[in-house]
């Protein structure tokens, strides 16, 4: 399950769609990791296959850098005081807020595919 948990995971990852949160499911319902584990497992994952993603990316002139850098430097600002903050939150705690994220995440999903046409590459 572990294997197919990051390879499930870095294909999706790949994609840009965030394979993190399949792998933090995969993590806490199959293999009963607690949430705080799970999640900081996640983040140690997620460095080399946005590497490998970004090589990919960056080939392809898929990023706009003036805008990016703009992004980089407030999201590391607040991954510095999101961590400060699920260190303190008790696991039960995180894992509702996970579950109230991922739920916003697919009612989102689901009203804007309703207003998207089909494209094709």
């Amino acid at each position: 399950m572990t294997i197919l948990s990051g390879f499930l995971s870095g294909i999706v990852s790949g994609m840009g769609i965030g394979g993190g949160t399949i792998l933090i499911l995969c993590l806490t319902l199959f293999l009963r990791f607690n949430q705080h584990m799970a999640q900081c497992t996640n983040l140690y994952y997620f460095v080399p296959t946005a590497i490998s993603a970004l090589v990919v990316h960056i080939k392809n002139k898929n990023i706009d850098f003036k805008v990016s850098w703009k992004i980089i430097i407030f999201g590391v600002l607040g991954s510095f005081i999101g961590s400060y903050i699920a260190i303190k939150m008790s696991t039960v705690i995180l894992r509702k807020i996970f579950a109230v994220f991922l739920f916003i995440m697919g009612i989102s999903q689901l009203i804007n595919h309703k207003g998207e046409k089909n494209e094709k590459s």
